[in-house]
């Protein structure tokens, strides 16, 4: 097998955890409080992989300026998307006593699926970078992005579901995103071959800014609003299992 098939491969199955969330939440009534604490717990899970896998990485291998310009980019990305998804509704409560409408339900689910897009296109790029030299994908990595994407599609689902959005939607959004890794995990094998650990640790940071990003607009807030004190707890449980898979790995 082409090593740039491998690559689309693996990034197509990291991207394909974000379809499994999604038909969770699709065929099964999850609770909103479990929704809460699941995304509580793949918060924690993005916050290890950016700072461990990601922004780490991408430091040693190509220095704190392009780190710091990528990071910053991809954070800067993803408040631009989200700015433009409140503008057709998809706001935040401002309260937690504050009962969601149809909209706010759909946006926040819209918005961590722009968040899953603006990582997981660089996420896979990672991935498929990782292979070359004839090393095996970065096992650390891909369970960082599986064990975080199903949290991401069960969570985001639940929202869009909630505010009546179709299968035909719902499922078209994830699948896209879902071809979007494989075909950039291809693509990074592929024209990476031989770039600059400076463009290499560009790509890699922004993936970590859009990360954290997204963690701090969306998933937490949103986690919070149901979870409460037990959002920090399962964060942090999300955090460490990152943490040791990694460190494992």
């Amino acid at each position: 097998m082409p090593q740039w098939v491998e690559a689309g491969v693996w990034g197509l199955a990291g991207g394909g955890a974000l379809v499994v969330g999604a038909l969770v939440a699709w065929f099964v009534r999850v609770p909103r409080d479990v929704v809460a604490v699941v995304m509580a717990f793949g918060a924690g899970v993005l916050i290890a992989a950016a700072s461990f896998e990601l922004v780490d990485e991408a430091e040693r291998t190509g220095g704190l300026l392009p780190t710091a310009a990528g990071f910053l980019g991809g954070a800067v990305a993803y408040v631009l998307a989200n700015v433009l998804l409140a503008r057709y509704g998809a706001r935040h409560r401002k309260r937690s006593t504050d009962q969601p409408t149809e909209s706010e339900q759909a946006g926040s689910g819209t918005a961590i699926a722009v968040g899953a897009l603006l990582d997981g296109v660089p996420e896979s790029v990672v991935l498929g970078v990782s292979l070359l030299g004839g090393g095996g994908v970065g096992v650390a990595m891909l369970a960082a992005v599986v064990i975080s994407n199903v949290p991401e599609g069960l969570s985001s689902v639940a929202g869009m579901k909630q505010a009546g959005r179709g299968p035909r939607y719902v499922f078209g959004v994830w699948g896209v995103i879902a071809v979007a890794s494989g075909v950039s995990a291809a693509l990074g094998n592929l024209l990476l071959d031989g770039a600059s650990p400076q463009l290499v640790a560009v790509i890699t940071a922004v993936a970590a800014g859009a990360i954290l990003a997204m963690v701090a607009d969306t998933m937490i807030p949103e986690a919070f609003d149901r979870a409460h004190l037990y959002t920090g707890l399962c964060t942090t449980a999300g955090f460490l299992t990152a943490f040791v898979v990694e460190r494992l790995g």
